[in-house]
């Protein structure tokens, strides 16, 4: 070996024996400032939790000995109404502040109002890998205990919490909120849609006479044909089935209008069993009774059509999905082996997607009749991207209707179709200032902050112009969550989204929607919705 070569290797491992060195050095340096950043983070919390004030100090309403504040949402004594809890939560943010607690509630965990934004956005961003989040009792009970022999261990991810949910939504997640798979259900959503559409028009040539109306208004249960409008939508992107809703009534499985009343019944009854006094957890009431009987019903009916399509495609062993493929067919083959993953994933689109996508479609037909500059100025645009009924909508063409957008989510700020939503604490953590305990309801008040001025200019008007882009518009971007926001962010928003841009533009491409009647007024069941017929006239443009 030549002397040069020696040298070479000498210097080599010189090289080596030193970057091995840094290596070491900079582990140790690099542990150091973990254990060092741990320990002064851990510090720092516990700073601040020395000089955050006690939970007994939060202002509240007062409770009563032995009824606690649930006297206050009894009916007759009380003055806290059940389906006005967006009025209640004005009222108690005017009298209050920023937080309030209502505590002693019989059979049920405190619950704190949460009206600060920038205390919303710190739990958000600090919360858990599996946060829990206020449900209903009534239908963990329901999934759990009357129908384990139905659900077994796979519940879903509406009422369920903990490994449970986090083991099932991170199995469907993949499917329901990549933006690439919703595109595939455009022409899909646009065929309902038009069916929708259609389905107007036919009513207004030939059943106009029957009811004696000459002033082409639509009947006075218009929402129950968006509903159909809703179940259909759902029906074609679940399942790949079309069950009929939108065809002539003779025509109609009587199931889907079972199932759209049970489903009406089963949100009109939560505000009575979540909120008031759980007298059903001891004995079985009328109000619990014909919950539990509407579920049922509900469970039955998907689960006849669920499992229809789910035959279909065992027996063709058709578990490799394709750009058509229904969103049962896309979770089937992530477990071709266990199916109930995808049937009740399914049920439970069936469950929460109806009456919420109708009650937001309502509220943008509703708002937009009020407001005529603004549905012209929709109208332009719709004309200008689909000029003529053969125009089909692509992911393209939605790109371009922004102000469509901007009226939906203008619509679902000043309507949001869920006003509150929140986190159960799973620690003691500090919000406002307070030590909230473990097991606490935090309930974040959206409807009333994304009303406040607090967080946008005339927050009254109807504006969809704060939503453009260069408008000088700004907002706080944790005021208005209409799908809620992180790890439990509504798994169907992609999918609610579509549905409600390519029925609205379709809608206005062929209808001007005038409302003549008194201000509606909207309830808490617990959708929030109009609260009356929507007597729309629709004239054909």
């Amino acid at each position: 070996m030549s002397v040069q070569m020696v040298k070479r290797l000498c210097h080599t491992k010189t090289i080596l024996t030193s970057i091995k060195s840094r290596v070491k050095s900079t582990a140790a340096t690099t542990a150091e400032d973990v254990i060092t950043a741990n320990v002064s983070s851990s510090q720092e919390d516990d700073v601040q939790m020395s000089q955050a004030k006690e939970y007994s100090q939060l202002p509240g309403p007062k409770s009563l000995p032995l009824l606690g504040n649930s006297w206050r949402f009894m009916s007759y004594i009380g003055d806290y109404k059940v389906t006005e809890i967006d009025k209640l939560s004005l009222r108690l943010w005017k009298e209050y502040g920023d937080i309030v607690k209502i505590e002693k509630l019989l059979g049920r965990p405190d619950m704190v109002f949460l009206y600060d934004a920038d205390e919303i956005e710190k739990v958000f961003r600090n919360e858990e890998l599996m946060p829990h989040r206020p449900s209903m009792p009534s239908l963990n009970y329901y999934k759990h205990v009357l129908r384990k022999d139905f659900f077994g261990e796979l519940a879903g991810v509406i009422a369920v919490h903990g490994e449970k949910w986090y083991e099932f939504r991170t199995k469907v997640q993949q499917p329901m909120l990549q933006p690439r798979t919703a595109k595939f259900y455009i022409g899909t959503i646009e065929d309902t849609a038009i069916a929708f559409v259609n389905r107007k028009i036919i009513y207004f040539y030939l059943r106009i006479k029957k009811i004696k109306n000459k002033d082409q208004e639509v009947p006075d249960d218009f929402l129950n044909e968006i509903h159909k409008w809703s179940l259909e939508s759902i029906a074609r992107v679940a399942l790949d089935q079309k069950l009929g809703c939108l065809e002539d009534e003779h025509t109609v499985d009587s199931d889907t209008q079972n199932l759209i009343d049970a489903i009406n019944i089963f949100f009109a009854n939560v505000p009575e069993l979540e909120l008031k006094i759980p007298f059903w957890k001891l004995f079985s009431t009328p109000t619990w009774r014909k919950y539990i009987k509407a579920l049922d019903t509900i469970t039955n009916v998907t689960s006849k059509h669920i499992n229809r399509s789910l035959d279909q495609l065992i027996s063709q062993k058709s578990f490799c999905p394709d750009d058509q493929s229904s969103l049962l067919q896309r979770v089937l083959s992530l477990d071709p082996s266990n199916p109930k993953l995808a049937q009740i994933l399914s049920l439970d689109m069936f469950i929460v997607g109806i009456d919420t996508t109708s009650a937001a479609l309502a509220s943008i037909l509703y708002q937009l009749s009020r407001y005529p500059d603004k549905q012209e100025k929709l109208r332009k645009e719709i004309q200008t991207v689909l000029p003529d009924a053969n125009t089909k909508i692509t992911s393209d063409k939605l790109e371009q209707l922004q102000y469509l957008k901007a009226c939906i989510k203008e619509t679902l700020r000043m309507y949001p179709v869920v006003i509150g939503n929140g986190r159960c604490m799973t620690k003691e953590t500090i919000i406002s200032g307070y030590k909230i305990p473990i097991g606490v309801q935090v309930v974040f008040q959206h409807y009333a902050i994304s009303n406040s001025s607090k967080y946008f200019s005339q927050p009254e008007r109807f504006l969809p112009e704060r939503w453009l882009k260069g408008s000088g518009y700004k907002h706080h971007p944790f005021a208005s969550l209409p799908f809620g926001y992180g790890k439990r962010m509504c798994l169907g928003r992609r999918f609610a989204d579509l549905e409600l841009q390519t029925v609205v533009a379709k809608i206005f491409q062929n209808f001007e929607v005038q409302y003549e009647y008194d201000d509606l007024e909207y309830t808490v069941h617990p959708i929030y919705m109009p609260n009356g017929p929507l007597k729309f006239k629709m004239i054909e443009n």
